[in-house]
């Protein structure tokens, strides 16, 4: 496998299971030094043993991303742990509940916006306050096929991500001169733990709405999210980047 975050350090919230696992251990065997963040220090410490058997350095951070303090904590964190930061995956989220807006829990709104949207925010703020200045780094979030599309009964959820678009793009553009690239993924489904309370007959549908045939495996949204987080996409930025098997091409 290529090495070309040899030398770099990498933080990925919610690396300890899914998207955020499978992306820290991916950047971790391309070379770079990867401080695993998850709200269960538990999981990102598994993650953690994960690529150090497999000879790669990286180190469990407990984060929760609601709080601006811990978001700069983590960046604190990747600074003393390996003496700076180079790539940051904006992963963690949650899902809330399924239903008409008419029957949605406020609390469970609120959580939802704070997690997936407010959360990056605050992600942003902290990494961009260190990587503007060094005039380098590369940051990901991760969206949903719900940044671009409407999806009826998940109304925060959908919100959220579709803010996060919004937000990708006004990062890049305000970091755009400063060698600090912004860009957001946007999966279709994948088989995470996230959505492990779907029943078999349940996937199948899920399944048959992309023209792939079939959900994603978290290894091949990591395999999008490196590229972008590489010099290999140096003149990408500002981009909402579809990774949804052709569910948006419906």
């Amino acid at each position: 496998m290529m090495k070309d975050f040899e030398g770099q350090v990498a933080l990925v919230t919610g690396g300890g299971s899914g998207i955020g696992a499978a992306t820290a251990m991916h950047l971790a065997q391309r070379g770079a030094g990867v401080v695993v963040s998850d709200i269960r220090l538990e999981a990102a410490e598994d993650v953690v043993a994960s690529i150090v058997a497999a000879g790669g350095d990286a180190r469990a951070f407990r984060q929760d991303v609601s709080v601006l303090e811990e978001a700069e904590a983590a960046v604190r964190f990747a600074l003393e742990a390996f003496g700076g930061l180079d790539v940051a995956v904006n992963n963690a989220g949650i899902t809330g509940e399924f239903g008409p807006i008419t029957e949605s829990d406020p609390a469970i709104w609120r959580q939802v916006i704070e997690v997936n949207l407010i959360g990056v925010y605050y992600a942003l703020r902290s990494q961009l306050r260190h990587m503007i200045p060094q005039g380098s780094g590369s940051i990901v979030v991760t969206g949903s096929i719900t940044s671009v599309n409407g999806q009826a009964y998940t109304a925060a959820y959908n919100s959220s991500k579709h803010a996060l678009a919004g937000l990708t793009k006004t990062a890049a553009l305000e970091a755009g001169d400063s060698g600090v690239r912004v860009n957001a993924v946007a999966p279709g489904y994948v088989r995470t733990p996230l959505l492990d309370h779907l029943e078999d007959a349940a996937w199948a549908e899920i399944a048959g709405l992309h023209p792939i045939g079939r959900v994603a495996q978290p290894e091949e949204i990591a395999e999008v999210i490196a590229f972008l987080a590489s010099s290999r996409a140096s003149f990408v930025t500002g981009a909402v980047v579809l990774a949804d098997g052709g569910f948006s091409a419906r």
